[in-house]
């Protein structure tokens, strides 16, 4: 296995996700026929509640163990990481299996509180189903995740990345292969393909897991070492390190608590809101709700994967640059880890919004909600990734208080306001359920505000050359977005059909590409962002790119 710098890291790790994504983006044309909108409704259920579940079981301990273990290696602790990992082991296989009884016992409560008495979409009966179904997934993620959280943090990307694209390989095959059988082989119900959709998620962790255990039994470099312990080392007892570790932990399952509440209060509030504000019948409002969360997911999260491969890189490399107390190359990290997250977030964003129509086309075909639902909230998308970095650089400078503060502050926001902003929505004539969505970019904003201003007050960090940039991107994006605007005046965006969806979307793509990668490349943006000599190193292995850029 070979380690990975902090932007080489963020590329592989970014590579990896994105590939892995790609794959559950792919998945979702023949799911979304085999079990169509209500069945997308019904999956989104059970993960909403699966994945907040999943962070309670977790406890943080997979990011915290990568905190930890690249502590360690860098004062050279060696003894002491392999304990972290294995009392991380310990806890997380007893609260995922404690989170994996929870959800499963009380299903039907939580099914009840998402329909209440609302009838004529899926039942609390089916909603029940699935969830039990998805809950069993929680005990095989939890350990796999450790295990990611201790390669990443000896800055092992590239396998950790690869076992990503395994699970997701899985869990994709017994999705489709499963669901598909359910209905057309056994003739069962949607309820029952759901069920053995969720499933899918359980295989592809058992897959993924098997796949690293192999990796690092193979691995020379984590064998154990023998070497001379200091006397600081042998000073740390399991005790202080379990402390440790679940210090770490706390702000990390509070951000991913957090993180999945948000999409838990849109699941609790979007469809009674709806019904009971707007009139939508309860089938129109759970469409809206899979469109939101299910299928909409899909598509936006290609993007928020950038943010999550740069998380990936940022944590192991900020944690070690900070325990040495070199602050000069903490500031280089976290400015270029914001400058990532906007060059290709901002961008990706755009065109995916203005492209909503046929993308929605060639993966769902022609829905009444779901092109004008994503256009909107694929936006949503940049918050979050900015969101999660920020939160994530705090925690690697120790900053926790802060860290619940700004994401609380941020939540109470989210869960007073997206019932009022909705209904505001829909008084002054927009649609209805952007109001979830601009109450959840509001409730980022102030999030990571109270992060920017906390780390500029404490540490100094200057962030005039993030900004400097991000007025560039900016401007790239604005030219990128006004010129599809102009050519769509000669060839429409606004197309039906599979094969001319797909023509649209290649030439909008290839246009939208060359002129914010044209303008950030003559304005010197993108190799002040990435760094020129990884740049040309990059471009050195694609002769074609390379002759374009000259």
């Amino acid at each position: 296995m070979k380690k990975s710098s902090f932007i080489g890291g963020a590329f592989v790790a970014t590579f990896g996700i994105v590939a892995s994504k790609i794959l559950g983006l792919l998945y979702v044309v023949p799911f979304h026929q085999i079990i169509g909108e209500k069945g997308g409704a019904l999956y989104s259920y059970a993960y909403s509640l699966y994945n907040l579940f999943l962070s309670i079981s977790t406890i943080g301990l997979p990011l915290a163990v990568s905190k930890l273990v690249s502590e360690y290696n860098a004062l050279g602790y060696y003894n002491s990481k392999e304990k972290a990992y294995k009392i991380a082991m310990k806890v997380i296989s007893v609260m995922s299996v404690v989170a994996f009884l929870l959800l499963f016992i009380f299903a039907p409560f939580l099914a009840k509180a998402i329909m209440g008495d609302i009838t004529g979409g899926n039942t609390i009966e089916d909603i029940t189903f699935v969830v039990r179904i998805c809950s069993l997934a929680i005990v095989f993620v939890a350990a796999l995740c450790v295990v990611r959280g201790y390669l990443q943090g000896h800055k092992y990307i590239t396998v950790t990345s690869i076992s990503q694209v395994v699970e997701q390989f899985v869990r994709v095959a017994v999705l489709l292969g499963g669901s598909y059988a359910a209905i057309y082989i056994f003739h069962l119900t949607i309820k029952d393909a759901v069920g053995v959709a969720v499933f899918g998620a359980c295989a592809g962790a058992i897959a993924a897991l098997a796949y690293l255990l192999y990796k690092m039994k193979q691995s020379k470099e984590l064998k154990p070492k023998e070497y001379e312990m200091s006397e600081a080392e042998k000073k740390l007892t399991d005790k202080q390190i379990l402390k440790r570790l679940l210090t770490y932990s706390l702000p990390f399952v509070f951000i991913s608590f957090i993180t999945s509440s948000y999409d838990l209060v849109d699941t609790l509030t979007v469809v009674k809101t709806l019904v009971n504000t707007a009139g939508y019948s309860a089938s129109a409002a759970e469409a809206v709700m899979s469109a939101m969360t299910t299928w909409g997911g899909k598509l936006t999260i290609i993007v928020t994967s950038v943010a999550s491969g740069v998380t990936v890189s940022l944590i192991p490399n900020i944690s070690s640059s900070f325990v040495k107390k070199d602050m000069k190359d903490v500031e280089h990290k976290i400015n270029k880890a914001f400058q990532m997250v906007l060059y290709t977030t901002i961008p990706m964003a755009t065109g995916l919004s203005l492209l909503a129509i046929p993308v929605w086309n060639v993966f769902y075909g022609p829905t009444e909600y779901g092109a004008s639902v994503f256009e909107f909230t694929v936006y949503l998308a940049i918050f979050a990734s900015m969101g999660m970095n920020s939160t994530i650089i705090m925690q690697s400078l120790n900053e926790y208080k802060m860290v619940f503060i700004s994401l609380f502050v941020g939540f109470v926001w989210n869960a007073i306001m997206n019932v009022p902003m909705m209904k505001l929505c829909y008084h002054i004539g927009l649609p209805t359920y952007y109001g979830a969505s601009i109450a959840s970019m509001i409730g980022y904003v102030l999030s990571i505000g109270l992060c920017l201003w906390h780390i500029n007050k404490k540490y100094h960090i200057n962030y005039k050359e993030t900004l400097k940039y991000f007025f560039h991107i900016l401007f790239a994006n604005i030219m990128m977005t006004l010129t599809i605007l102009l050519f769509s005046n000669i060839l429409p965006i606004t197309v039906t059909g599979f094969m001319p969806s797909i023509g649209i979307i290649a030439f909008y793509t290839i246009l939208g590409a060359i002129v914010f990668l044209g303008i950030t490349h003559y304005d010197k943006t993108i190799d002040g962002v990435f760094g020129e000599v990884y740049i040309k190193n990059l471009l050195k292995k694609v002769p074609v790119i390379k002759k374009l850029v000259k």
